[in-house]
C-alpha cells in the first residue's frame, strides 16, 4: 500500500504518519527528515537545500524527486510506504506517478489534513527542540519543567529557523498557492480523502484508519 499524506506544514502529518507506520508496518518517508539528514551530512543536496529551508522556501523539484526515487527502491519499501511532505507541487505529483508506474506501482490513498492557518502558526512558533536529546517541547502545550531547558539533558532549547512565525506564515502562503492543483489532481482520480486535523490525535487516527481499511 502506498499512501500520500498532505496538509499544510504543522498540520500533524508527521504524527499521524508515524501512527500509521506502526499500524501497517511500512516505512514513513519524510522529505523534510531526508533533507535535514542531507544538510547534517553536508552533501551537495544538503547544501542546496539548507538556505532555502531556512527561509521557508521550497526545495527544487528535481532535488526532492531524486531523493524519493532513490529511497523507494530500497528493500524496506517492498510492501509499501507512506509519503509525508511529498508531493508539494503538481510537477512532483506527476513525477511520483511516473516513478511508481516505472515500478508497476500506484498511489492507493491520499489523506489531506485540514487545519486553520492561525492554529498552525501557534503550534509551530511555540515549538522548541533539544538538539542533543531529541526531545520536543511547546511553550504552551508541552512546556519543560525549567523554562528553556530540556527535562532530560538540561541543555538549552532552541527554536528551529523554519519554526519562526514569519517563516511559518511564508511556508503556509506557498502551500496555499501550490496545493489546489495537487488536490484537484488526486480528486480527479478518486484518491483524495479530507480529514479534519483539529480533532484529537486519537480521533484523527481512527478516521484515517477507517479510510485506509476501505476497499
Amino acid at each position: 500500500m502506498i499512501i500520500v499524506f498532505m496538509g499544510p506544514p504543522g498540520a500533524g502529518k508527521g504524527t499521524q504518519a508515524q501512527i500509521l507506520q506502526e499500524n501497517l508496518q511500512i516505512p514513513k518517508l519524510s522529505t523534510g527528515d531526508m533533507l535535514r539528514a542531507a544538510i547534517t551530512a553536508g552533501s551537495e543536496v544538503g547544501k542546496k537545500a539548507e538556505a532555502l529551508m531556512k527561509n521557508g522556501d521550497l526545495v527544487p523539484d528535481e532535488v526532492v524527486v531524486g531523493i524519493i526515487k532513490e529511497r523507494i527502491i530500497q528493500a524496506d519499501c517492498a510492501t509499501g510506504f507512506i509519503l509525508d511532505g511529498f508531493p508539494r507541487t503538481i510537477n512532483q505529483a506527476q513525477a511520483l506517478d511516473k516513478m511508481l508506474k516505472d515500478n508497476n506501482l500506484i498511489v492507493d490513498k491520499v489523506i489531506c489534513l485540514d487545519v486553520n492557518p492561525d492554529i498552525i502558526v501557534a503550534r509551530q512558533a511555540g515549538r522548541r527542540i533539544a538538539s542533543k536529546s531529541g526531545c520536543v517541547y511547546h511553550v504552551e502545550h508541552n512546556p519543560p519543567k525549567v523554562p528553556g531547558k530540556c527535562d532530560v539533558s538540561g541543555e538549552d532549547l532552541i527554536q528551529r529557523d523554519d519554526d519562526k512565525e514569519d517563516v511559518v506564515r511564508h511556508r503556509l502562503e506557498i502551500y496555499a498557492d501550490t496545493v489546489k492543483p495537487i488536490l484537484e489532481y488526486y480528486e480527479s482520480q478518486s484518491l483524495l480523502h479530507n480529514v479534519k486535523g483539529t480533532s484529537s490525535v486519537e480521533a484523527v487516527k481512527t478516521e484515517i484508519l477507517s479510510i485506509i481499511n476501505q476497499k
